[in-house]
């Protein structure tokens, strides 16, 4: 069987106390109380063969419903999920308004068993946060994204992010 693939991208701005992620809290039931390393970077599915970087774009402006922001959006690679998906991430530099983002919607049997559908958005909050903050929202599997994000840009000349 081959592995669920997933893609997203991971805003970032550089703010007056250092780096600002955009990160995402799931929607609906099972995730309504958990909080520490639940986040995710704004992302979704996509088939194979399909381009990474179309889905992530896609994928964005679906969970988020606002456009992705211009720029040149930057590859740091892949992370194996517990369950097994395979996420790849972009990063890409924005001061992205999030004042109107609301999320796309799925819809589920809740509670359980009870016959009833109901629908939940898919994303709940989403939010800019200091990167150590996000280290500590995010699904410990993600987290490598931010390390790959600190490395790149500490490695640009004149980088306001100490080495």
């Amino acid at each position: 069987m081959a592995a669920r693939l997933s893609a997203g991208l991971l805003l970032y701005r550089i703010a007056d106390d250092g780096l600002e992620v955009l990160i995402a809290h799931p929607g609906g039931p099972f995730w309504a109380r958990k909080d520490q390393g639940a986040w995710s970077i704004p992302k979704g599915e996509y088939a194979e063969g399909e381009d990474p970087l179309a889905a992530a774009r896609r994928e964005f402006a679906e969970e988020l419903s606002l456009g992705v922001p211009d720029g040149e959006p930057v590859a740091l690679g892949e992370v194996k999920q517990s369950g097994g998906k395979v996420v790849t991430a972009y990063a890409l530099e924005a001061d992205l308004d999030i004042t109107d983002a609301r999320s796309n919607t799925f819809e589920i049997e809740w509670p359980r068993g009870s016959g009833r559908m109901r629908e939940f958005p898919e994303i709940d909050r989403v939010a800019w946060l200091h990167v150590d903050a996000a280290r500590d929202k995010l699904l410990k599997s993600q987290a490598p994204f931010l390390d790959r994000l600190l490395d790149r840009l500490r490695r640009v000349p004149g980088s306001p992010l100490p080495r």
